[in-house]
């Protein structure tokens, strides 16, 4: 599971791509595609508001407060526990 912040998680099998939402949201494509998610129902805010990363999943794109990185850090940790 990857924690998303405020107690939310989603199975990490489902995970497609995390990514940075300041750094991603320059591209127009990016920006796109979550105009397009957002107005098609696929969002998911668990960030209160202020989200500094989003994870896309198959169906559903979550906006979360933690950042890109510390995400990416704990699947990486479960990746590696995961192999022992």
């Amino acid at each position: 599971m990857l924690h998303l912040g405020k107690g939310n998680t989603i199975s990490l099998k489902d995970v497609v791509l995390i990514a940075d939402l300041e750094a991603t949201t320059y591209s127009k494509e990016t920006e796109n595609f979550l105009k397009i998610a957002e107005e098609e129902g696929f969002i998911i805010d668990y960030s209160g508001g202020d989200p500094k990363s989003f994870v896309v999943t198959d169906e559903t794109v979550y906006y979360s407060m933690i950042s890109s990185n510390t995400l990416a850090k704990r699947v990486n940790v479960k990746d590696n526990l995961n192999c022992d």
